[in-house]
């Protein structure tokens, strides 16, 4: 029966007007984008986008609890007939956020720190946030940053630092006063990033985190056809659950 619902599931015939590809999105009682499918900017000028990949007549923009269908030209080469990888992966590079793909750019494509359970026994670090519920705000506070940046770096576009932020947005608008005098209490607190004072050990514990776990080997696929739903979104989506994922597809999707 559940291998039947994640076949219905993954299928271009589900209720809500996404199909073809699900990655960047959540299930409710339809497919619709997630908050981080549309947070980041498109490589080319939003104008350029719209032309490269238009939307339906009459659709409005895609954002976050949206259903309106992907520009199909984000994920196929022939109106839709077939999912085609050099595509999307054009669609990531150049307009990910006409697109709903911005989840899937490097900034925002990471792991956060997860509670992970063995035997029943928590293992692990803990997350210090709820990663889902974290708004822009958060992500551009001196109080939430470096919090964010070592828990759920791909919340606020964080999975390229290493866990290592600035507190205040600006530092790097005068790194002068990385070396001024009467300024270190205030770099070495608010301007790490920008003045290279991040501890070894943050970045560390940060790079682990974000890189989920330190597995060498993983369960065997029972499913053969993983890497197809990999691609529609299987591994990330949060409509399927982590026992499913390891049921089905655990070499594919990397999970212990």
């Amino acid at each position: 029966m559940i291998a039947l619902l994640l076949i219905a599931a993954l299928s271009t015939t589900v209720l809500g007007a996404i199909t073809g590809d699900y990655n960047c999105t959540t299930y409710a009682t339809s497919f619709v984008y997630s908050p981080t499918a549309t947070i980041c900017a498109n490589t080319y000028s939003d104008a350029v986008c719209k032309v490269l990949y238009p939307l339906a007549s009459g659709d409005p923009d895609l954002a976050p609890n949206a259903d309106t269908a992907r520009p199909v030209n984000c994920w196929s080469g022939d109106a839709g007939t077939t999912f085609n990888a050099d595509m999307k992966k054009a669609a990531v590079a150049n307009c990910p956020k006409s697109c709903g793909f911005c989840c899937q750019t490097s900034a925002y494509n990471c792991k956060n720190v997860q509670c992970e359970l063995a035997d029943n026994v928590l293992v692990g670090p803990v997350p210090r946030l709820n990663c889902a519920t974290i708004t822009a705000a958060q992500c551009l506070s001196s109080q939430w940053r470096t919090i964010i940046a070592q828990d759920c770096p791909s919340a606020c576009g964080f999975c390229n630092e290493g866990g290592c932020v600035d507190d205040v947005i600006d530092c790097a608008n005068d790194i002068s006063i990385c070396n001024a005098v009467g300024m270190q209490t205030f770099v070495n607190t608010y301007c790490k990033k920008t003045c290279a004072r991040c501890s070894s050990s943050s970045t560390t514990a940060a790079s682990a985190g974000s890189s989920g776990s330190s597995c060498t080997s993983y369960i065997a696929d029972s499913s053969t056809v993983c890497a197809s739903w990999a691609v529609n979104g299987f591994c990330t989506n949060t409509f399927y659950t982590l026992a499913q994922r390891k049921a089905y597809c655990a070499t594919t999707c990397k999970l212990c």
